[in-house]
């Protein structure tokens, strides 16, 4: 006999498992059926039949009545569907005390999650070139009122630098200042000298020092960017460390301030 799904799927959104549905379902067709009968009629496979009939009747939802061949009984619809809705209700109570149960012990490890910082959390350290190139890329974008560089190779952003240009063209416009100092032999390289003639187009004002000790990215006195040599490596391994922290990037500042004013504008490009 087919079952309608639509009653299979009603029953189990109550908590019943789809062959103990299909079970009840079929039992209620006819006053009493044997395990076989009722395994043929609710298509249940016959090593499941019995597990799940013990289930309904452990549930009250069907009857047993033994004799020389066990049969089974559905109870009325009304009465099995009041007890599939009270357990139902019993079971979002425990849901229910359980979980202000949690949140009363989760509540303040969270609250003390939230006390706890990381002394470092300002810091973030880099060492893959394309991350590098990324962040660098980021705080140009960020960047609101005044982007200050000291610039000297290798360089992470790629030939073009569209970004770059895009950022320094915005802070232009909006009155905002962008400053960067090059080495004087940046010149001598023809892509460097198209880098620095296409900045200074889009509104970089540019200058050069004989020296720079890192490179170096300060944005807004509050991000800074920059590239530490490594001791003992060499300098060709550099840990680039991106940094948001106002006080340090005021006297970053100062330092690249002191660098420009000794610093000379160089020809024209």
């Amino acid at each position: 006999m087919e079952l309608d799904d639509t009653t299979v799927n009603r029953l189990m959104s109550l908590g019943l498992a789809r062959y103990e549905a299909r079970i009840y379902l079929s039992l209620l067709r006819r006053g009493s059926y044997t395990a076989a009968e009722v395994a043929r009629e609710a298509d249940v496979p016959r090593q499941r039949v019995y597990d799940v009939l013990d289930a309904l009747v452990r549930r009250q939802l069907a009857t047993a009545r033994p004799g020389r061949v066990t049969t089974y009984s559905a109870v009325p619809p009304e009465l099995a569907l009041a007890r599939l809705m009270s357990a139902q209700r019993e079971a979002v109570d425990r849901l229910e005390r359980s979980s202000q149960e949690l949140a009363g012990l989760l509540g303040p490890l969270w609250a003390q999650g939230r006390q706890h910082t990381d002394p470092l959390d300002y810091i973030e350290v880099l060492r893959d070139p394309k991350a590098i190139g990324e962040r660098f890329a980021d705080i140009q974008f960020q960047a609101r009122h005044e982007l200050l560089t000291f610039c000297k190779p290798p360089f992470v952003a790629p030939p073009e630098n569209t970004a770059g240009i895009t950022a320094v063209r915005r802070l232009h416009q909006s009155g905002g200042t962008v400053r960067a100092i090059y080495l004087p032999d940046t010149l001598t390289d023809p892509e460097t000298a198209d880098h620095v003639r296409r900045f200074a187009a889009a509104g970089e004002e540019a200058r050069f020092a004989p020296d720079l000790p890192l490179k170096l990215v300060i944005a807004d006195a509050s991000l800074v960017l920059c590239d530490m040599p490594d001791p003992v490596a060499g300098a060709d391994t550099t840990t680039t460390l991106f940094i948001e922290h106002p006080a340090l990037a005021a006297c970053l500042r100062l330092a690249f301030d002191t660098v420009w004013a000794a610093a000379r504008p160089g020809p024209e490009l």
